[in-house]
């Protein structure tokens, strides 16, 4: 990721502050705003850079708004933004990545977002085990989401495909570790 790219992941998903830079209440940033508070900042880069970076990034991370005029991180925020994502029927199964050394903590009180809004769950157990990997060693657990989705737990589908709720609490890790 280049350094453009996890500057934009600071200001639109955790410190918008860093540059001054406002985002509404569902996390979007008026384009115009954002390169002009970045270059103030010393972090001058173009319209057509920015483009660049939201088409290129692997994690398809950043949204621009239908009318071209916005733009925000598809998930992942720490700061307190509603997506105004509608609730979905997930898939059966969603995987979790996260470190082995927090299993024991995980079966005991489940999946919590930590500094995040909403735990975040892949469709695959490889993308899981990427995400783990950033943690130490990596564990892919499989969530029985048909269960939660019974049980009354909400799911969305942030813009960049990675699905998100609440928590997950441990009874849902039924199918147990899959690595």
């Amino acid at each position: 990721m280049s350094k453009e790219s996890k500057f934009l992941s600071l200001v639109l998903r955790h410190k918008p502050e860093e540059i001054d830079l406002q985002l509404d209440e569902q996390g979007w940033a008026p384009i115009d705003v954002l390169l002009r508070k970045m270059k103030k900042a010393g972090r001058k880069i173009s319209r057509h850079e920015l483009e660049q970076i939201v088409a290129t990034n692997d994690k398809k991370r950043f949204t621009i708004s239908e009318d071209d005029q916005k733009i925000r991180a598809a998930q992942g925020h720490s700061i307190k933004v509603n997506l105004g994502l509608e609730p979905k029927v997930p898939p059966s199964e969603l995987y979790h990545g996260t470190a082995s050394a927090t299993l024991d903590a995980i079966f005991t009180k489940g999946i919590i977002p930590g500094k995040r809004q909403q735990v975040h769950l892949s469709t695959d157990p490889t993308t899981a085990e990427r995400v783990g990997q950033r943690h130490g060693r990596p564990t892919v657990l499989r969530i029985d989401c048909i269960a939660m989705h019974e049980a009354g737990y909400k799911f969305y589908r942030a813009d960049n495909g990675v699905w998100l709720t609440d928590t997950v609490p441990a009874e849902f890790l039924g199918f147990g570790v899959v690595s």
